[in-house]
């Protein structure tokens, strides 16, 4: 660590840096021209689409391209000294020690045979040569540090059985066991709940602060950034088209593909019919279809011909800001302040009558407790307890939580995958909660359909998108012939927004959001009265992301669909839906619509979601809570309420009520529900959580 004072330039420094990768066919250039400078106790973000080479640059860093990647062009130096230079012994000592990476997936990072304990101890006694004792002594304080339960208990466990923001807090020690001079973040939240995301976000800036360790963050999430980093470096189809500090780069942004992500992301205050999303016309390009001059030119809204495709756009400095950079010609011409200009104002769907209606679902799973439990009999794991809602034609009703709180299984349930434990589920006056997906009719299937949160494994891939589709209007009896068939194919697809030309393509031809909006169409093949979209943006892009989240809304207009929208993501939540339902484990907790959801009195738990969002606007002030722990088992939940072990309010309530008994559902005002003991006063005086800072 010593070094580390006494070295006063830039930790990291990447010059010019260019990466390419080389097939039999050709050279695929990843990363071209870029520069970043990480200076002693800094965390720099890197953001930008996927395909734009931020995992490639910190695979550089790590000098760990395999066998087809090569450096072609310019340097990176750590601590003053080259990378490319050094011999396969030097960078050994430097990685791991000096230089640490956490990726996005934790069991990628962890020995599944090995006890957590093990592992830890394995990185001082390799790099430093410390005795058994002292490693032991350091892995049971760096996981004290990351704050897990029973330090003694995880080190002596198994990976298998911590949960997923367990595991990343593993890994997160694991880095930190060496106390390395740069850590590199790859997407280390990108899997993991957002309340488990807020604790490790704030743990990394805790250690960062702590250990005096400098940061390259990478990530899509602008809020996320904005939270962590002190500068930000924007990332465009290999090149850095943005550099600057955070406050910058977010309030003075001087380059329009900066302008375009922003405007993709729903912010506090957006409205879907007053200001929809706008989505980054046209697609990433591929790496060796690069356009002629500015990268970005073909999807610029302030594009001009002969000048930006002219020749490679260098750098720009932009006067009286600190180190800002951007890579745009028209820079000083474009009047950054403009309004957006309204796209159209879209008319607000008529909410029509209730559709579905559920009354006191419950759904629950025996499960063998064998001898890995310790005990023999049957245990019950309770998914979903007394769930109540209805559901009305044309609305957005959007179901928030974390994992493991039985949003899923509610939607298998409904979908006739999984049949109900007891309660009923009323789909246009007919019960449909005790009929398997294989015994229900046409009509019932084509009504109920789902999009799937991952577009990669719901297409068939040895069967062309076009064929794909008409399979489901086969199942669903629609058209009397192949060719009224083949004709509402491709109606469907211009309903998704995509080229006709497509019903030819194999799925491997396209992208994710392509792909996405496939699995849209088809499940809008039947005239779907209620369409269940689970996670359905969370795996792509933020760009493409506005555009399958307003596709989705347009259809919804169109075909006065029930859309059930099943998310972790707030924003997005607070952006696309009419009334929204929070669960925790297996109970509905808050009921309203967006407006009281979103706004006080708020249940305890969906005052802890709220904080925990990330938002990339500076002029947001929010209030911090972060939840200790993790969700309880279903397979044995805590007695009482089931959010009791880790509320901030429970003092509140006298008696120890909330260790006892489940509190009642309580009407807050007309249309919202909340499941809480505290009184009347304190969530009636309860503050809001995000306030927007007077200007």
């Amino acid at each position: 660590m010593a070094d580390t004072q006494t070295f006063d330039g830039p930790i990291l420094e990447i010059d010019k840096l260019s990466i390419s990768f080389f097939t039999r066919l050709r050279e695929i250039p990843a990363v071209m021209d870029f520069s970043v400078k990480v200076m002693p106790g800094e965390a720099v973000g890197l953001v930008g689409e996927s395909g734009c080479g931020k995992s490639t640059v910190a695979l550089g860093v790590m000098q760990d391209l395999g066998k087809n990647g090569r450096v072609v062009g310019g340097s990176i130096k750590f601590k003053g000294r080259d990378l490319g230079k050094m011999s396969d012994a030097e960078l050994r000592q430097i990685r791991g020690n000096e230089i640490a990476m956490i990726y996005q997936e934790p069991m990628a990072s962890l020995n599944p045979a090995m006890r957590i304990g093990k592992q830890l101890m394995e990185v001082p006694m390799i790099h430093e040569g410390v005795s058994e004792k002292e490693a032991y002594d350091r892995a049971l304080q760096v996981v004290t540090d990351v704050k897990l339960p029973d330090p003694k208990r995880i080190l002596d466990a198994f990976p298998h059985q911590l949960s997923g923001g367990q595991q990343q807090r593993i890994v997160i020690a694991m880095a930190l066991m060496s106390k390395p001079a740069l850590l590199i973040l790859d997407e280390p939240t990108t899997a993991l709940d957002v309340t488990v995301e807020a604790a490790i976000v704030e743990l990394v800036k805790e250690l960062g602060a702590k250990y005096g360790t400098s940061m390259l963050f990478i990530s899509h999430n602008l809020g996320l950034v904005l939270e962590t980093c002190d500068r930000i470096c924007v990332m465009y189809s290999g090149e850095a088209v943005e550099r600057g500090s955070i406050e910058d780069v977010f309030d003075r942004m001087q380059h329009p593909y900066t302008q375009a992500l922003f405007r993709s992301i729903p912010l506090p205050g957006a409205d879907k019919t007053a200001r929809p999303l706008k989505a980054i016309p046209g697609n990433f390009p591929l790496p060796h279809e690069r356009p002629k001059g500015c990268n970005f030119g073909p999807r610029c809204d302030y594009f001009q011909q002969g000048r930006c495709d002219a020749r490679d756009i260098p750098m720009f400095n932009i006067e009286g800001d600190d180190r800002h950079v951007t890579r745009c010609l028209r820079y000083e011409e474009i009047d950054w302040d403009a309004p957006i200009e309204a796209t159209e104002v879209k008319a607000k769907a008529e909410v029509g009558d209730v559709v579905l209606r559920m009354d006191d679902l419950r759904k629950y799973y025996e499960v063998a407790a064998s001898s890995l439990f310790g005990s023999s009999g049957k245990k019950v794991v309770k998914a979903n307890e007394t769930l109540s809602f209805e559901a009305r034609e044309s609305e957005t009703l959007a179901i928030v939580g974390e994992s493991g709180c039985g949003k899923s299984t509610f939607a298998k349930v409904l979908m006739g995958l999984e049949t109900a434990t007891s309660g009923k589920i009323i789909l246009d006056n007919r019960e449909i909660q005790d009929t398997a997906i294989e015994k229900r009719d046409t009509k019932t299937v084509a009504d109920v359909q789902m999009v799937f949160q991952n577009p990669f494994d719901t297409l068939n891939p040895s069967m062309t998108v076009g064929r794909q589709i008409i399979r489901a209007l086969e199942i669903f009896k629609i058209g009397n012939n192949d060719a009224e068939r083949r004709e509402r194919m491709l109606t469907l697809l211009d309903l998704v927004k995509l080229p006709r030309a497509f019903a030819d393509r194999m799925p491997r031809q396209l992208s994710g959001g392509q792909k996405q909006r496939v699995g849209i169409a088809r499940a809008f093949a039947g005239g779907a009265r209620i369409v269940v979209a689970d996670e359905p943006v969370s795996a792509l892009d933020v760009s493409v992301q506005a555009a399958v989240t307003d596709l989705l809304m347009d259809i919804q207009r169109e075909e006065k669909t029930t859309l059930l929208f099943i998310s972790h993501d707030l924003s997005i939540v607070r952006y696309l839906s009419d009334r929204v339902m929070v669960m925790y484990l297996g109970h509905v907790v808050e009921l309203g619509t967006t407006d009281q959801v979103f706004s006080p009195p708020y249940h305890p738990y969906t005052e802890a979601l709220l904080s925990a969002v990330p938002i990339a606007d500076t002029s947001v002030e929010k209030k911090h809570i972060v939840l200790e722990g993790d969700i309880p088992s279903a397979m044995n939940p805590p007695p009482g309420c089931p959010f009791q072990t880790r509320c901030r309010w429970k003092s509140e309530v006298p008696g120890g009520l909330c260790e006892k008994e489940v509190p009642p559902m309580r009407k807050m005002a007309e249309g919202h529900q909340v499941k809480c003991h505290l009184s009347e006063d304190i969530l009636q005086g309860m503050e809001p959580v995000i306030t927007l800072a007077a200007e």
